[in-house]
């Protein structure tokens, strides 16, 4: 059996004789790994409901690991069309102040006042994240969008819950045009449109970072944005025990057989795809003596660069590991500090012996 290093379209996995070194993180795969081009909605949609397909994921986790490719394929991911010139806009649901211009947007005060005391009550099984600020949240996780008629944090919620894999919501107040900016309409009079953004990891104040842009002359400026992150475990997987809470990521003494990372959404059954593939891959190419590295355990957690969510990683092991090993919270790189959190142990049942 052969060591195997891959660098694949998502991410890649290096493989080794099971090791008793450190389950250190792996930057040469993070820095290859093709980072999401999309990290929010576009600035003219007012619509993007959710694509990401957990089944699929996991799918192109597997495929992915069992290629031997030397160069990542960028996905193309294509922007939304834009309306035609000076075209009026949809929605507009929300109130606005009396003066139209950004800086009374910013300053309106029912805007703090209605996100403030939604932060105050957040939705059953979520907490709140950060509250009125005046930036909207962009990040490698987004999955959707949805434009509202009022600011109702429970409608939201419902959205998250109904998207699977939704573990945060960002709702907030944007300042857009009523037409298309062009040049016959360089500035037209604004509305507020009321947003939903829906996302695969949880959402920090560092998200927060969208604090608009100039569409033409018009300027698009967000207000009263409040974040919310759900409460709960990742998904079970098939063929698996689990999930299992850790405090930190597992840094056991042996039996570690490799790693692999995802940049975007925190998806569980990616890092189960790439375990069984693991097992695959190794069971069609045995050691002289009809050994192999089967995958029986896997450690996900969310990785953060700086406390912003960056993807699900993956450590691989021929062997479960408890609780007591999970004592691998983070490290830095330069002045970057890399975080382990919503850590999680699955264990395949039944356990693969590893020989033909």
């Amino acid at each position: 059996m052969r060591s195997v290093c891959l660098v694949a379209a998502l991410a890649g996995l290096a493989y080794a004789a099971p090791s008793p070194a450190p389950q250190f993180m792996n930057f040469d795969e993070i820095d290859s790994a093709d980072i999401p081009l999309v990290t929010g909605p576009p600035i003219d949609a007012v619509s993007q409901p959710v694509s990401y397909s957990e089944p699929a994921a996991k799918s192109a986790a597997a495929q992915d690991t069992t290629q031997d490719l030397t160069s990542p394929s960028k996905r193309d991911l294509t922007k939304r069309g834009v309306n035609d010139p000076c075209a009026p806009q949809p929605d507009g649901y929300g109130p606005k102040p009396a003066t139209d211009s950004a800086a009374a947007f910013l300053a309106y005060q029912p805007f703090a006042d209605t996100a403030n005391a939604a932060a105050a009550n957040p939705p059953q099984g979520y907490q709140t994240s950060f509250q009125n600020l005046q930036a909207s949240v962009s990040a490698n996780s987004y999955l959707g969008l949805y434009t509202l008629k009022t600011y109702d944090t429970v409608k939201c919620q419902q959205y998250c819950d109904a998207a699977n894999l939704c573990t945060g919501f960002n709702i907030y107040f944007e300042r857009d045009p009523t037409l298309n900016p062009a040049d016959a309409c360089l500035n037209p009079a604004a509305f507020t449109n009321i947003k939903c953004t829906l996302w695969g990891s949880p959402i920090p104040k560092e998200t927060a970072t969208n604090q608009g842009q100039y569409r033409r002359d018009f300027q698009v400026v967000i207000a009263g944005s409040d974040g919310f992150t759900k409460n709960n475990p990742p998904n079970p997987q098939t063929g698996f025990d689990g999930p299992t809470e850790f405090g930190g990521a597992i840094n056991a003494p042996s039996n570690y057989i490799g790693q692999k990372y995802f940049p975007g959404v925190y998806d569980a059954g990616q890092c189960a795809g790439a375990c069984q593939a693991n097992t695959a891959y190794d069971h069609r190419h045995p050691r002289s003596d009809g050994t192999y590295d089967a995958c029986n355990f896997f450690n996900v957690y969310l990785l953060s660069k700086n406390n912003i969510p960056q993807g699900t990683y993956c450590a691989l092991y021929t062997k479960a590991w408890g609780k007591e090993y999970s004592t691998n919270y983070g490290q830095y790189r330069g002045s970057d500090y890399y975080s382990v959190s919503s850590s999680y142990g699955y264990t395949l049942n039944p356990q693969d012996p590893g020989h033909i």
